[in-house]
Parts: C-alpha cells; structure tokens; sequence
C-alpha cells in the first residue's frame, strides 16, 4: 500500500479549506438500474518541507494551507521540493442494480488497490477500493413508495421516488450496490529558471 498514507492525508484536500478547483458529477438510471458519480480535482503547490517529521505543506487554490505527513511508505520523498506543484484527483460511485429473482449470496465484499511510482521518479501514485453489498428485498410499501432490504449487518428502508423503477421492485428480489474510490496524486516539478 504505497503512497497510502499520503494519499490518505491528502484526501483531507479534496474536502478541506483548500476547495476542489474542478468538479463534476452524474447522475443516471436505466431500468432497474441507477449511477451516481463525483469527481473532484484540486491543485495545490507546496510551500514547505519538514525532513525530519516527512510534513508537507501545500497551499491551495484559494491560499489556504494544509499539513500533510508522508509515511515511511512514500517512495521519492526526497524528490519533492517547495514550489512543486501537487495534482489530486478523488472519484467515488455508486451503483444500485436491482437483481430480479434473487439468488445472489447476501454479503459484502471489499477489494482495495494502490501504486506508486519506481524509485527516483517523481512522486505519484493511486489508491482505490470497492465495496459491494447485496441485499435481499424483504418488504415493500407502495403507499409510501418504501423499499425494505436487508443486507448482511443491517436492515434499512428506501424510498424509490421513481415510479417507473418501483413497479421493477418485489418482495424477493434482490440489490446490488457497488461503491467505489479511487485517489491519485501527482507531483510536478518546479519550472527550472
């Protein structure tokens, strides 16, 4: 799990003071289906180096500051300098997919990546992880437009505000939620004068 300490650290940027530069999101449905999708990109550069404790300090688009500390895991630390300029991107999703039927196994699963650069190149590296759950559909409120599903460690009510998706929707079917993350983070040297 290289770069994931500062990587970890970093993410506190893409939601901190510092405010993501760009950003977007989607939304869609299909039937029996539906997405959610956010991106968030922030810059920022570095304007202070501590050595002896690994803390980098970077300034974001708007001049606000964030201390981070690179772990003992971050290869290349050595390489970074102050006015290095700092790429972040963080995406997460979610998909619901309704699974007419059932005969899925009610669970969660986790899988979790990361990477980083070779020795001596300029730092950088990602992480990501998704989580899957599959829930059993086990009551229905049409009144309310309620869905009740229970998953592998808990039970939890929706309300499906679509009224095309919630005629898709019987007691005994079942759904499957992804969730997903990824973080990546790249460093770009100072322009050399």
């Amino acid at each position: 799990m290289k770069m994931l300490t500062i990587v970890a650290a970093t993410l506190a940027l893409a939601t901190s003071p510092l405010q993501a530069q760009t950003g977007g999101a989607v939304v869609g449905t299909g039937p029996g289906v539906a997405a959610a999708a956010r991106t968030v990109r922030v810059t920022a550069t570095i304007t202070a180096i501590d050595k002896s404790t690994r803390d980098v300090t970077l300034k974001g688009p708007e001049g606000n500051l964030v201390t981070v500390t690179a772990g003992p895991d971050v290869k290349n630390f050595d390489k970074l300098k102050v006015g290095d300029r700092v790429d972040m991107q963080y995406i997460e999703a979610l998909t619901l997919e309704l699974k007419k039927g059932g005969g899925l196994v009610v669970g969660r699963t986790e899988k979790a990546d990361a990477m980083g650069t070779k020795k001596g190149e300029q730092p950088a590296g990602a992480v990501g992880r998704q989580v899957t759950i599959v829930a059993d559909v086990v009551a229905i409120d049409p009144a309310k437009q309620m869905v009740t599903l229970k998953g592998p460690k808990q039970t939890v009510s929706l309300r499906v505000p679509d009224p095309e998706q919630f005629k898709r929707i019987a007691k005994g079917d079942q759904v499957e939620a992804k969730y997903t993350q990824a973080f990546a983070v790249a460093v770009e040297p100072t322009a050399k004068k």
